[in-house]
């Protein structure tokens, strides 16, 4: 008998201590409301901020039901002389329409934007919002904003490739980022300092079109193309261009560098500048042509060609020049032979110039003439008619 009153307590010291486990657990588990059909979030629901700044919670909205919702959007708390709005796009709203077809077609764009006044004192602020579909279908947010002196972060404005080099002619493009680190959006103007007959433009990432501001969301950053074009004189050296991106809070800027490392350019005449020279039927003539270096480095592998009537043939002294430094002229000889069957008159010839960087061309004017061996036997058949002539006239003439 005693066995089983051991045994009886035994067991009634263990239900109880079950029982008290049991309800410690209950009492542990959170509580949850019933589902509702909709849900309201934001992907940063506390940020930093500074007295009399004006910050922006993006909103999305989702139907958990699958249900289209129209729903009611009100501040439910907010501090003393704190103003707030709800905003789609540009425009003040107090719904938003849900489509419950698809979660990821029922997002709907929309924000609240809160001002905070000019001597709201440091510290943590809380702030809820209320999404109200109606038949008990609501959902609320808690915001939290922190009131300091101390920035949350710099912004910043900087380039992946901010030097570049390349040669007189090339077009640079540096991909470039702004970071607002604000707890507002900010616009950044946008602008570059270059030197004369420069020209910068400024293309979103994700656009094609060249702008002059930048809208950046608060906490985030955004791409940017900055393309430098020189112009075409530019000379050899290095140039550095200040690019600025202001807004109302902030001077942002980084410096691109340019390196032009060289101007190519060849050009081909003759000594004199004269462009023309004779020429005959079937006979070798010779044309000095003159060729410059009118670039500041080195031209090398320079290759000669020409572009001349049918059945004519052009060679050179040198067809290719090694090497022609800067400002060097080098004299070659061109051997222009007309064709067999060419008559009196004016051809063109064209001679061409050329490297891997550059080329320079010009055209000659041959006056081909008729042979002077021609000339001579023709004057001496006219002599020889011509006495003959008088031949005949002295002594005919005598009857």
């Amino acid at each position: 008998m005693k066995g089983t009153k051991s045994w009886n307590k035994k067991i009634g010291a263990g239900l109880a201590a079950a029982s008290l486990t049991a309800a410690m657990m209950l009492q542990a588990m959170p509580v949850y409301a019933a589902d509702s059909g909709i849900d309201m979030s934001t992907d940063y629901p506390g940020v930093m901020a500074k007295a009399g700044e004006t910050v922006s919670f993006p909103l999305d909205f989702i139907s958990t039901d699958g249900e289209g919702h129209d729903i009611s959007l009100e501040a439910l708390t907010l501090p003393e002389a704190w103003t707030g709005y709800f905003k789609g796009n540009t425009t003040q709203i107090s719904k938003v329409h849900v489509n419950g077809t698809a979660e990821e077609d029922s997002t709907s764009p929309a924000s609240f934007s809160l001002t905070i006044p000019d001597d709201a004192a440091e510290g943590t602020y809380e702030i809820q919002l209320k999404a109200d579909a109606g038949s008990g279908d609501t959902d609320v947010l808690d915001l939290e904003v922190v009131i300091s002196e101390e920035e949350a972060g710099e912004s910043s404005f900087t380039s992946e490739y901010p030097q570049q080099q390349g040669v007189t002619g090339t077009t640079f493009t540096f991909d470039t980022t702004i970071v607002n680190n604000r707890g507002t959006n900010q616009s950044y103007s946008l602008a570059a300092q270059t030197p004369e007959g420069w020209q910068v433009t400024f293309t979103p990432s994700d656009d094609s079109k060249n702008v002059a501001s930048l809208e950046v969301e608060a906490g985030s950053s955004k791409g940017m193309k900055v393309t430098v074009t020189p112009p075409e004189n530019v000379e050899k050296g290095d140039y550095k261009i200040p690019v600025t991106a202001i807004s109302s809070n902030d001077k942002l800027s980084t410096e691109l560098t340019v390196s032009i490392t060289g101007t190519y350019g060849v050009a081909l005449s003759s000594p004199n500048q004269v462009l023309s020279f004779d020429a005959y039927a079937n006979k070798e003539s010779s044309v000095t042509l003159s060729i410059t270096n009118s670039g500041n480095v080195d031209l090398t592998n320079l290759n000669l060609t020409s572009s001349a009537p049918t059945d004519w043939n052009v060679s050179f002294s040198e067809s290719t020049i090694d090497t022609l430094e800067p400002g060097a002229t080098k004299e070659v000889t061109a051997y222009v032979t007309p064709s067999e069957n060419a008559i009196t008159g004016d051809y063109v010839t064209s001679f061409t110039v050329s490297s891997n960087e550059t080329s320079g061309n010009a055209d000659f004017r041959v006056s081909v003439k008729t042979s002077t061996t021609w000339g001579i036997a023709a004057a001496a058949i006219i002599v020889v008619l011509v006495a003959a002539l008088a031949g005949i006239m002295k002594k005919y003439g005598r009857r």
